[in-house]
């Protein structure tokens, strides 16, 4: 009888913690769903061609955002080509040659920190220290050079994890015919490792073109259109930063939700990209 009661008060609590996962998982899909469909549909409504191609006009009462995807890809464009060699250059240096295990474990761990730090500090930060102490101003240089610190720890230990995860016997199968150490990395090491790190990449992307709070001290607001070079130097709003302006300044919320819609769909293609390319290059890797 006390094996009988055992067993059933155990199914009952199997059954239990079964259905409150299900309840949990259930909510949590619910809550997203809702809010990728009410914004994809409230702010799909208010994306015209004239909102997406012209440039805002005060005086007319004009409204265009065609400023603010041009600064975005502008900023996006300047954080990569820093910040990708930055991250996986340290990563391949900590993994492949440093000899001293305290040092890498402790720029490890300041990487771990740096990565859990409120955007609006680095904000502050790079405001400080672009804009002020290095003469830039309010500038998407500024900005980029903000979000190439906040996007370092995050690419520098995604491509440490990937590399790490190649196994040993492949570089002293490469060193024992005779391979020197860049070219074992340079020929099977980060083949090996390099859909881990297009990920990271991809994923990094997502976070750039969502940040928001470090953009408003060091990039500002404005809704000039410029070209690249010109643009670097001058102060520009990204997407992020116009849908705060247009909800909080304006009061425009049908254009803040329609940005808003944009800036869904991007992420979500970014998402998609970055699991695609994961698994082609798994595939080519596994053959």
């Amino acid at each position: 009888m006390k094996k009988n009661g055992m067993s059933a008060r155990r199914r009952a609590y199997e059954i239990l913690m079964r259905g409150a996962m299900y309840l949990a998982m259930g909510i949590t899909c619910a809550l997203v769903l809702f809010l990728i469909f009410y914004v994809l549909i409230k702010g799909g409504a208010n994306i015209t061609w004239e909102l997406l191609s012209t440039t805002p006009s005060y005086l007319s009462g004009r409204i265009g955002i065609l400023p603010d995807i041009l600064n975005t890809l502008y900023i996006i464009a300047a954080t990569l080509v820093i910040v990708l060699p930055l991250g996986v250059g340290a990563a391949i240096y900590l993994t492949e040659y440093a000899e001293n295990k305290k040092v890498v474990g402790i720029i490890e761990y300041a990487a771990e920190t740096l990565s859990g730090i409120p955007s609006i500090i680095y904000g502050l930060v790079g405001m400080l220290f672009f804009c002020q102490f290095w003469g830039m101003k309010t500038s998407l240089l500024a900005g980029a050079l903000t979000l190439v610190i906040m996007n370092l720890p995050t690419i520098m230990r995604t491509t440490q994890e990937s590399l790490k995860s190649v196994p040993q016997s492949y570089r002293e199968g490469a060193f024992g015919l005779g391979a020197g150490k860049w070219r074992v990395i340079r020929t099977v090491v980060l083949p090996s490792s390099v859909d881990g790190i297009i990920t990271g990449c991809i994923l990094s992307l997502g976070r750039i073109l969502g940040e928001s709070a470090a953009l408003l001290f060091t990039a500002g607001f404005a809704h000039a259109l410029n070209g690249f070079f010109d643009g670097l130097t001058s102060a520009g709003a990204t997407l992020t930063v116009a849908l705060y302006v247009y909800a909080k300044e304006q009061g425009e919320f049908g254009v803040a939700f329609a940005i808003a819609a944009i800036l869904m769909v991007l992420t979500l293609l970014i998402n998609l990209t970055a699991t695609l390319v994961g698994r082609y290059f798994k595939k080519r890797r596994d053959i």
